[in-house]
């Protein structure tokens, strides 16, 4: 069974930039509730775009600096990346359908 990919600053590059698939990635915090609301979607679109797309969470507390690259304000963000390039982004706590809705448009 597939997981959320647990990024970190020294991983972004690797995973995220250079994947040759959509990579989905949740920018969250453990003390926020709305991205506690919104984590069994981000693992269950894991388990279901499973060698399609990429999803992965960050943790803005311990991963500061590509939160402050890509101007991740509030949280939770999800960013679409497409060959290196953001190519969706999403803010706030939505439903799972819209955050697939999104997803499948980039597949």
């Amino acid at each position: 069974m597939a997981n959320a990919l647990h990024l970190t600053d020294a991983t972004f590059d690797a995973e995220v930039l250079k994947s040759n698939i959509p990579v989905l990635i949740d920018f969250w915090a453990t003390w926020c509730g709305p991205c506690r609301m919104i984590a069994p979607s981000i693992e269950e679109l894991a388990v279901e775009y499973a060698g399609k797309a990429k999803i992965c969470k960050l943790d803005v507390d311990n991963n500061q600096m590509v939160a402050q690259n890509y101007g991740i304000r509030s949280i939770p963000t999800l960013l679409l990346f497409k060959n290196g390039e953001v190519v969706d982004q999403i803010v706030g706590a939505v439903p799972k359908a819209q955050i697939e809705a999104r997803l499948k448009a980039h597949i």
